[in-house]
C-alpha cells in the first residue's frame, strides 16, 4: 500500500511544470569576476609545512592555548545577557 502511494507521488511529481531558467541570470551576475577554479590535485601536490624549530612551535602553541583558556574563562564568568536586557525581555514576556 505504501509502495503504491510512493509510486503515485513520484509519478505526480514528474508531471510538474518547471519554470524556464535560461533568462533568469542577470547580466551583472553573468559578467561577475568569479575566482578561477583550479584542480584539486594542485592542492594535493603542495608540500606539507615543515616545523624547523619544534621548541618555538611548542611554545607558541602553549601560549595560544593559555590565551584561549583565559578567554573562555572570562566568557564563562560573565552573564550572556546583561541585567538591563534581561529586564526588558522579562517585561515583554509578561
Amino acid at each position: 500500500m505504501r509502495a503504491t502511494f510512493l509510486i503515485l507521488a513520484l509519478t505526480l511529481g514528474a508531471c510538474a511544470q518547471f519554470p524556464e531558467l535560461d533568462g533568469v541570470i542577470s547580466p551583472d551576475v553573468e559578467n561577475a569576476n568569479f575566482p578561477t577554479l583550479i584542480p584539486f590535485e594542485t592542492f594535493e601536490a603542495q608540500a606539507a609545512p615543515v616545523v624547523t624549530n619544534p621548541i618555538d612551535t611548542t611554545k607558541t602553541l602553549e601560549a595560544r592555548v593559555a590565551s584561549l583558556r583565559a578567554r573562555a574563562q572570562s566568557l564563562q564568568s560573565r552573564p550572556i545577557v546583561d541585567a538591563a536586557t534581561r529586564r526588558r525581555i522579562e517585561d515583554r514576556l509578561g
